[in-house]
């Protein structure tokens, strides 16, 4: 059978599926026309930056870190160019084996990789973590043959932070460390994490961390294009960045050491004041450490040793450490006494060697007492009897009150963060803490120094300050000036106006001549043997473990770490003080034996320019604790007459 086709019919389906062949080809090209449209015109700019994005990379640069230096221009912080050997984790497929053969050619120690392992902890997968740092020549060219083997390893250029005197003035200068996870944090809701891009450091502690916006500068950023493998084809354009700004401390580096060496290996801590500027002089924290090691990281076992160590070489104890002030206190309970109306100066009261509140017996040092005692006299032989009962007539609550603008319990305001208010008591704050009321009893102790109070040498020497100052209060601060690191140009710190305790010019003076008789005639007298200017002081012996009543103090029988404390405090020149010292030796015995010594020393040298060994006579003799005259209360000094301060009132009564 022959099958015949129908030409017309075939012809008509050829030229239908054509002509949809034709509708598909031009929708296919109107689709294509539309993309390009789309790519090429309305979206042109979006992917031409795109490209640029490709093209160009924009590379931070991070500024020059400020530098520090004391009052004469000593350098305490300095920055190195140096070579860091760094590794981006999530570039590295397998990081132990990595190390490893890195290791075959550079020496990376155990604690190099205790280090890194501690610093991949804290730090984002795609950080630049160091390996190495400070590569010597030979290191870097023997990388740089090998580095196509190292995916992910890096050589990068970084200036490192230095700190060139070691250990001295540590708690002062501070260190800079690693940017954590948490510092990013901080950065971030404080809106400055921009200008830490590509920064791998900031201050953790000290002027380091207190100035660090100021220390830091302004990041700067350079456009650079690269090549389609990443290599750096040229430098397009630069902004620079912006150095940190340099600072001039209020501290003597050269008088920072002494005291240092002065203390030796005892515990303590002393502070400097200049009374008319508030600059802080020396500011001393013992035992101390080397701040370098915190740089590119602390090892463990470093760490470990510093932190688990009983004398506690992390404890900045000026701004920190709290202490009774012990006898140091007197003073000031003096100048609220008379404030207050609580005692006049001429006023003479029995001192039979304790203070009796009903079933108990307040001790005075001296168990025979001081006889019959005024203000001045209870001042320069330290009796504890006057002050038990000075407090018990006053009150916990009027004492808290007058003690509050001296500064005591309160935060200075210094330069510096995490400073501790320490703890001035009052009835609302035994009830806030301990949801007691006050006691009567509590009172006594409280007038000597002793009980609840517990300050920082910071705020015994910032109260010392005003005291000299004549009530005039001025921030303590360690910044003189903020320096152009380009132009050396500098701005002094700007500080809040003065304020003033509205004090008595006679009451200022009775308190003071005391203080000076307290050199002269009292529990400083040793210490102060021959000194060519007048000085006002006091001694002060805290106890650090209660002594039943019945039984003496005697440190032979004691351990060492549960010794009283020794304290001083001290202006001079008395007429027209120049500098204001508070000091403590923990654990150091009496007053006089181990604190005042010191703190004479500290104005020789300020005053006068001298050295321990060039004063006349040579070395001083300071009677050993065993000597009963040195417990804080000597029994057998009378003082000589005082005749009466300029402006004052009247003369004091001499004492009988």
């Amino acid at each position: 059978m022959i099958e015949v086709r129908d030409a017309e019919h075939e012809l008509r389906r050829i030229r239908i599926r054509l002509g949809l062949a034709w509708v598909l080809v031009l929708l296919c090209f109107g689709a294509l026309l539309t993309r390009f449209v789309w790519l090429q015109v309305v979206h042109h700019e979006d992917f031409n930056a795109q490209a640029e994005d490709n093209r160009i990379a924009l590379v931070p640069v991070p500024p020059q870190r400020g530098l520090i230096y004391d009052r004469n221009g000593v350098l305490l912080a300095d920055n190195l160019s140096v070579y860091t050997l760094e590794i981006i984790p999530n570039q590295v497929a397998d990081l132990e084996r990595t190390i490893d053969d890195l290791a075959k050619l550079i020496e990376i120690a155990p604690r190099d990789r205790r280090r890194f392992k501690r610093l991949l902890e804290d730090s984002r997968n795609w950080d630049s973590i160091p390996i190495r740092t400070r590569l010597s020549d030979e290191e870097l060219a023997k990388f740089s043959v090998a580095k196509f083997r190292f995916p992910g390893v890096e050589i990068r250029a970084r200036s490192a932070r230095t700190y060139p005197q070691g250990e001295s003035a540590a708690h002062v200068i501070g260190y800079i460390g690693r940017i954590s996870v948490e510092d990013k944090r901080r950065l971030e809701e404080a809106d400055r994490a921009s200008n830490y891009v590509g920064a791998s450091h900031m201050g953790k502690t000290g002027v380091e961390l207190s100035y660090e916006e100021t220390l830091h500068g302004t990041a700067g950023a350079e456009e650079i294009e690269v090549s389609a493998g990443g290599r750096t084809v040229r430098s397009l354009s630069r902004t620079a960045a912006q150095p940190g700004a340099n600072l001039i401390l209020s501290i003597d580096l050269k008088l920072q050491r002494l005291v240092e060496e002065w203390f030796g290996d005892r515990r303590g801590a002393l502070v400097a004041i200049e009374p008319a500027t508030g600059e802080i002089i020396a500011f001393v924290s013992k035992p101390t450490f080397d701040p370098n090691l915190f740089v590119d990281g602390i090892d463990p076992p470093s760490w470990q040793a510093l932190n688990e160590d009983p004398d506690k070489p992390l404890l900045n104890r000026p701004l920190r450490g709290t202490y009774p002030p012990g006898s140091t206190y007197k003073p000031f309970m003096a100048m609220a006494a008379l404030t207050t109306g609580a005692r006049a100066p001429e006023t003479q009261y029995p001192d039979p060697g304790y203070f009796q509140l009903g079933a108990h017996r307040f001790r005075d040092s001296v168990p025979s007492g001081h006889g019959s005692v005024n203000l001045h006299k209870s001042i320069v032989v330290s009796s504890d009897t006057y002050y038990y009962r000075v407090a018990y007539d006053m009150g916990v609550d009027a004492i808290h009150d007058f003690m509050v603008p001296w500064g005591f319990g309160q935060l200075t305001g210094i330069d510096l963060e995490n400073e501790v208010t320490g703890i001035l008591p009052s009835s609302a704050w035994k009830m806030r803490r301990f949801k007691q009321k006050w006691l009567p009893g509590e009172t006594p102790s409280i007038g000597i120094g002793q009980g609840a109070n517990a300050f920082t040498i910071l705020q015994l020497a910032h109260a010392t300050a005003t005291l000299a100052n004549n009530g005039i209060v001025n921030k303590p601060h360690l910044v003189r000036y903020l320096e152009d690191p380009v132009t050396r140009k500098r701005q002094p710190i700007e500080l809040p106006p003065p304020r003033r305790i509205e004090l008595r010019p006679e009451h200022l003076a009775l308190v003071k001549s005391a203080m000076v008789d307290v050199n002269r005639f009292g529990t400083s007298r040793v210490a102060f043997a021959g000194a060519e200017y007048a000085a006002a002081g006091k001694t002060g012996t805290a106890q650090v473990i209660g002594i039943r009543q019945n039984e003496r103090y005697d440190a032979r029988r004691i351990a060492e770490r549960h010794r009283d404390h020794s304290l001083y405090m001290v202006f001079a020149p008395a007429e027209a003080p120049r500098l204001a010292v508070a000091v403590i030796v923990e654990n150091g015995g009496f007053g006089a034996q181990a604190a005042a010594p010191i703190a004479r020393k500290v104005l020789d040298y300020h005053l006068l320019g001298r050295l321990p060994k060039d004063a006349p006579g040579g070395a001083r003799r300071v009677p050993p604790e065993s000597e009963p005259d040195l417990r804080d209360v000597p029994e057998s000094v009378e003082p000589e007459p005082v005749p009466p301060a300029e402006g004052a009132a009247g003369e004091p009564k001499r004492a009988p």
